[in-house]
């Protein structure tokens, strides 16, 4: 509806105010299902929330606003502390409507509608927002009357605000509704299938936003919901496995028994001998406390039971950072105890795999204060930054294993990264993983970086990087730019040269190249010259064609690193990736065809299908099939040192199998 129509609609109607409410959520908390009960303004003027609106998913900050019609349904999670406006209202229709614009009304409601956006001037709107609550609660009719005029110059600054923007709306947040749907329900026998028909998008699409948010796939996600709730049945009760299984999602207390020793290590019987008598044991192993336990640390979604409450009169804002002013003190005298009781470890190292380190002496310690003295200037896209010059507790949201490779053990990391695919094929100990402190999802658990006093703090995604700077130096280094991903071994060059270990990374790369080499020589002659190779990967509404350049799931090591030759179709793929049609399938294919995720249940169908089976690499015998998001995904998922190393072998050994050939 255009602006002059939607003046006129509201210039048209008289205003029933319902209601004024001001709601107060600490960080964890949350609103479930509010149906509203007649027209509503939501206006959130303190913290971080994701916001549901009929089913729509939302990210929203500070001085956001969200409209709703009655009968809406509005959930809230508050990701910090939260606080947020309500204003019900009910619009009357004037008699002296005109017949063209009641039935615009009635097609495009403006007070059924429902919309959100951020007002460039969110102070502005505040003021009117903060005076009609305070006039309402006085409950006269002075002050009712008062209380209404400000709603009408809130509605005025609404208006006034959006049209300057252009009406520009937030869009929702496919990821955030695929996790919601996950904690529902986790306990049904999902497919990544089932995840996204519910969100009406591909099966690739949904695993691209995944991997980009959490680097993590889907079905990892929801099997790390079934561990955590399996861990705490184990702990907490004496269901037998069978019980534990069919309450998790899992079909029989086999499956379930071998997902779980896959992903905590041990047996579920032995887990539970081992940690039920007190499960807040110190000796247990760090990766078990935060499944055991279910950390509050932050994260994208929390399935606290509804512990939501409406608190009138917090304390003042000056009574708040008191309180805020006495806990920073606290911590300091903390963290001042705990540095006169004992050193903090170190890290780092040569490009030689990983292992526990001792104690620093007394003269380590001296030395290595000394040598943080020297700083480094670091370029980033937001600028430089003065980094220490030899960084001893480093902390990263993604990229470990960069950093292991380059022997540099990080004190902390996120939950997905301590639990990448590569790491159990990797020859990375077990002991160096546990001793990495498991800091959440995106963005790592502040409260917990702020305890590990790291001296320099890597973050991936822009939106993070300021509160991460909070804490300690910080460099931006993006993993994902748009769709696309900046090829790996340049990924790898961009993290030696933060710890100015570019001498380190190159003679991997040199050693690399050289396994590239001799895997180029097993293959010589299956992909004949003049001949093309393609990369598809089947998605649940679509198929997917990866790009010549910045491609995933192993293109960087097909097309890149063993210059396999992609088709001119894969060459003009701008975005890392393009959607297909089944029936245009064969205008992308070229003589050889790598297909991702083959080996998946969902996808039997496809291979079945006659177009599939014409195609002319089908027919030869040039596919290679490789790779599954299934279970905890494989080695294609990320790009690391690690993963390609694991990739280019994998590679080598599908092209040979598939041509009669013993890889060695």
């Amino acid at each position: 509806m255009l602006l002059d129509e939607h003046l006129k609609l509201w210039n048209s109607v008289f205003i029933q105010l319902i209601d004024t409410r001001y709601y107060a959520l600490d960080s964890g908390e949350e609103l479930r299902s509010y149906r509203f009960p007649s027209s509503a303004f939501i206006y959130i003027v303190r913290g971080n929330a994701q916001v549901w609106m009929d089913g729509q998913v939302y990210a929203a900050k500070r001085f956001h606003l969200f409209h709703g019609g009655k009968g809406a349904v509005f959930s809230v999670f508050a990701q910090e502390e939260l606080e947020y406006y309500m204003i019900l209202y009910r619009p009357v229709l004037s008699l002296s409507i005109d017949h063209v614009l009641l039935q615009q009304s009635t097609d495009n409601n403006p007070f059924v509608h429902p919309y959100n956006f951020a007002p460039v001037s969110p102070l502005t709107m505040f003021d009117q927002v903060e005076k009609l609550y305070e006039e309402w609660k006085k409950q006269t009719e002075f002050s009712r009357l008062q209380a209404k005029a400000y709603f009408f110059h809130f509605v005025y600054e609404l208006l006034h605000q959006w049209h300057q923007q252009d009406e520009t709306l937030a869009h929702p947040d496919l990821t955030q509704m695929a996790i919601r749907f996950i904690h529902e329900h986790y306990r049904e026998p999902l497919t990544l299938a089932d995840i996204a028909n519910v969100l009406t998008c591909s099966e690739g699409h949904l695993s691209r936003l995944f991997k980009s948010r959490l680097s993590i796939s889907p079905i990892q996600y929801l099997n790390q919901v079934r561990m955590k709730r399996a861990s705490r049945i184990l702990l907490l009760t004496d269901a037998s496995m069978q019980e534990i299984a069919e309450s998790t999602g899992f079909p029989d207390a086999h499956s379930f028994s071998r997902s779980f020793r896959k992903t905590i290590g041990i047996s579920p019987a032995h887990y539970r001998n081992k940690y039920s008598t007190d499960m807040r044991s110190q000796d247990m192993p760090v990766f078990m406390q935060g499944i055991a336990l279910q950390s509050s640390s932050s994260s994208l979604y929390n399935d606290i039971e509804n512990r939501y409450q409406e608190r009138r009169g917090r304390e003042l804002f000056m009574q708040r950072k008191s309180k805020t002013a006495a806990a920073a003190l606290m911590m300091c005298f903390t963290l001042l105890l705990g540095a006169c009781g004992g050193a903090a470890n170190s890290n780092g190292g040569s490009t030689a795999t990983p292992s526990t380190q001792p104690a620093e002496t007394m003269q380590n310690i001296e030395e290595t204060s000394a040598s943080q003295v020297e700083t480094r200037i670091v370029s980033t896209p937001k600028g430089d930054v003065e980094v220490p010059a030899n960084p001893q507790r480093v902390a990263a949201d993604q990229y470990m294993g960069y950093l292991l490779k380059l022997g540099i053990i990080p004190v902390g990391a996120r939950t997905y990264m301590l639990n990448e695919p590569w790491i159990q094929l990797s020859g990375v100990s077990k002991e160096v993983i546990d001793g990495i402190e498991d800091l959440g999802d995106f963005p790592m658990n502040l409260e917990k970086l702020t305890y590990l006093e790291p001296d320099l703090i890597i973050g991936s995604i822009d939106e993070n990087i300021e509160q991460y700077e909070k804490v300690g130096t910080t460099v931006f280094l993006p993993y994902w730019e748009g769709l696309t991903t900046t090829g790996p071994l340049e990924k790898f060059r961009k993290v030696s040269a933060i710890f100015g270990k570019e001498q380190e990374a190159e003679q991997w790369i040199t050693d690399y190249k050289a396994s590239v080499e001799a895997a180029k020589q097993k293959l010589e002659g299956i992909v004949k010259e003049g001949e093309t190779v393609s990369i598809v990967q089947i998605g649940y509404k679509g198929l997917y064609v990866m790009a010549a350049e910045g491609g995933n799931y192993g293109s960087s090591t097909i097309y890149e690193m063993l210059e396999l030759p992609p088709t001119q179709q894969a060459k003009d793929i701008k975005d890392g990736f393009a959607s297909v049609a089944l029936e245009a399938l064969p205008d992308y294919m070229g003589d050889h065809i790598f297909l991702y995720g083959s080996n998946e249940e969902a996808n039997k169908e496809f291979l079945e299908s006659p177009i599939w089976k014409l195609l002319p690499a089908v027919q030869k015998g040039q596919v290679y099939l490789y790779g599954s998001f299934e279970e905890d995904g494989d080695e294609f998922v990320m790009e690391d040192p690690y993963s390609l190393e694991l990739q280019l072998e994998k590679v080598v050994k599908v092209m040979l199998e598939q041509n009669g050939k013993q890889s060695k």
